[in-house]
């Protein structure tokens, strides 16, 4: 299942951690939230983010 957790802090910080996507669609999925939200401090990928999705899978094996 695909979700999407924005986390305030008391500080006023926020981030933004999303679950269940593969490969750069989490990036797709979080952009509108990152571009609301303000300039990004910093990035912490996921092992999912460096998963292959299907499509990833089957451009590699055309070229």
């Amino acid at each position: 299942m695909k979700q999407i957790e924005i986390i305030i802090s008391p500080d006023g910080s926020s981030r933004i951690e999303s679950r269940g996507f593969a490969g750069r669609s989490c990036l797709d999925a979080t952009r509108q939230l990152e571009e609301a939200l303000g300039q990004r401090v910093t990035e912490t990928k996921t092992t999912e983010f460096y998963q292959q999705t299907h499509n990833q899978t089957e451009h590699e094996e055309r070229q």
